[in-house]
């Protein structure tokens, strides 16, 4: 669920995205003695994929009771001249209705990384069971963990297929494959049209609308495969694919954000603010719990849009005493003391925030979910598992996962399931000048262009207010300066991280309006104004 390879600097992991309680909702399954899912052993001479492990399962979602099948399934995918290249691994929930009934919506779902396997989404939002946090901000990180029935899953509006990129999963690279086939944006994005095509050939599902859900570098796959699916005259198409997308929806936005932290570019430290003022509110550091959340969020917003800008805009020319305000009022919004701010010259990275909002007791932020925290040191200063969100909450995803497969979709395999594959994905992805190399982009553009083509394409945006990585203000300014039809678009906030379905109240809220989005309302009820309430 990560975004951008972060194998430079901290900028590039900036650039990165990964990655309940209710009344219980009886869930259950039947599988008899299923096949096994074919290890990694495939040889070109023989390509062949496993059989689909299939079990039966019914439970309540959204309210309404639902009889649904579990698929476990691999797709062959083959590159742009015919060759057997990938094998994409699955999961499928699709609801057991009358025979001809082949307009019911499906929601193809991916993460991000760009090696991230589906696995956030899959036990945090989207699927039948997710997994159970009690206190979500300080999760259990050693076993046993808990899976509970999920009543937030959209599956009484829309089936939903999980999809785990090549190198993750139990995805996997066919021998003889080029890695350019594979590990770019364009080619990934072709790799993930070609399973859509199979897949809805495969379960005749052309007539029923398609929408796709992306997370943090899923962002850049969904528009980029607006465009693989929609093909064309020019490369990388070359082709007319001609399937339009019903919706888009977009979870930890990450739009393209490189070019904001390059020197003397001024728009990280004013999209970051209101990130800086909710992390400090949360931990008591600036502002009143007796003021809302939102409100704190829209003070920041205001500053940095006037006196911040004008501020940083002067640059050295700016007046001794102005400085001094600025920087006053800087530290009355995030908690950082006036004097850490003026000495960075007003300007303050999120790593700098991250370790110096809490320095007085010793610990860091997450800066994949701010409210949480560990011990600044020691610290083994890997950007993953030392990160106090993704160090603590990774644990339960993967060790459920695991248990999830065995004892309820009949799965039993050798293969390791790979959560995130950085060394074979994220360290040779093609930006678009060689593997590795991330160059400034802003995908919104590409996105604009998607809306242009299609007129009843809509899309949904949710961002979390803690999320220091893919900020909620660099997806309000990302937006805002693109040729984009906002009257289609919504854009959200929601009290929580990168993920913003781990806590209860965020999962239901976003839930809400992922259904109501796939039912065909949200962006014309939530015209473009403030993120807290999608306009």
């Amino acid at each position: 669920m990560i975004n951008h390879g972060f194998a430079r600097n901290r900028a590039a992991l900036r650039a990165l995205s990964l990655v309940l309680l209710l009344a219980p909702t009886q869930v259950s399954m039947a599988s008899g003695d299923p096949p096994r899912v074919a290890p990694n052993t495939t040889t070109a001479a023989a390509i062949t994929t496993a059989p689909a492990i299939i079990t039966a399962h019914q439970g309540n979602f959204g309210g309404r009771r639902v009889v649904f099948d579990a698929l476990v399934e691999e797709t062959l995918i083959p590159n742009g001249k015919g060759d057997p290249t990938a094998i994409f691994s699955s999961f499928s929930y699709i609801e057991r209705r009358k025979t001809g009934d082949a307009e019911r919506p499906v929601l193809f779902a991916f993460n991000g990384g760009p090696g991230s396997s589906s696995v956030w989404l899959h036990l945090g939002l989207l699927g039948p069971r997710r997994v159970d946090f009690a206190d979500p901000v300080n999760p259990p990180t050693v076993a046993p963990f808990r899976l509970a029935n999920n009543p937030h899953a959209p599956l009484d509006v829309a089936d939903v297929v999980l999809i785990d990129p090549v190198s993750t999963g139990f995805s996997r690279v066919l021998p003889g494959a080029r890695v350019e086939d594979l590990f770019s944006v364009a080619a990934d994005a072709r790799a993930t049209a070609e399973f859509i095509r199979q897949w809805l050939t495969r379960n005749g599902r052309w007539n029923s609308p398609i929408f796709v859900i992306g997370e943090s570098y899923g962002t850049v796959r969904a528009i980029a495969l607006a465009g693989a699916l929609a093909g064309g005259v020019f490369p990388p198409n070359g082709t007319l694919g001609a399937i339009n997308l019903s919706g888009i929806a977009i979870v930890g936005p990450a739009f393209g954000n490189a070019a904001a932290r390059l020197e003397g570019n001024d728009r990280a430290a004013l999209t970051d603010l209101s990130a800086m003022a909710a992390t400090a509110w949360h931990h008591g550091k600036a502002g009143s719990k007796d003021r809302p959340l939102e409100e704190w969020i829209d003070a920041a917003r205001t500053f940095a849009g006037d006196d911040y800008l004008k501020a940083l805009h002067a640059g050295h020319l700016l007046a001794p005493q102005e400085r001094t305000r600025i920087a006053a009022r800087l530290a009355a919004l995030t908690g950082v003391p006036a004097a850490t701010w003026s000495g960075a010259n007003l300007r303050l990275d999120m790593a700098a925030f991250q370790s110096q909002l809490l320095a007085d007791r010793g610990l860091t932020v997450g800066a994949y979910d701010s409210r949480y925290t560990l011990p600044t040191r020691p610290n083994g200063n890997d950007p993953v598992v030392d990160d106090p969100a993704m160090g603590q909450y990774v644990p339960s995803f993967v060790g459920a996962l695991n248990q999830y497969l065995t004892t309820e979709l009949g799965v039993r395999s050798a293969t390791r399931y790979i959560p995130i594959n950085f060394s074979e994905v994220n360290f040779k992805w093609d930006w678009g000048a060689g593997p590795g190399v991330v160059l400034p982009r802003n995908d919104a553009t590409d996105l604009a262009v998607a809306l242009r083509r299609n007129p009843a394409l809509r899309v949904f945006v949710a961002a979390g207010y803690f999320d220091l990585v893919t900020t909620l203000g660099a997806a309000e300014y990302t937006l805002a300066h693109s040729a984009i039809d906002r009257r289609r678009v919504a854009l959200k906030g929601y009290p929580s991280g990168h993920m913003p379905y781990l806590d209860e109240d965020s999962a239901l809220a976003l839930a809400a309006d992922l259904r109501e989005f796939l039912r065909g309302g949200l962006p014309a009820a939530t015209p473009p104004t403030r993120a807290d309430d999608g306009r």
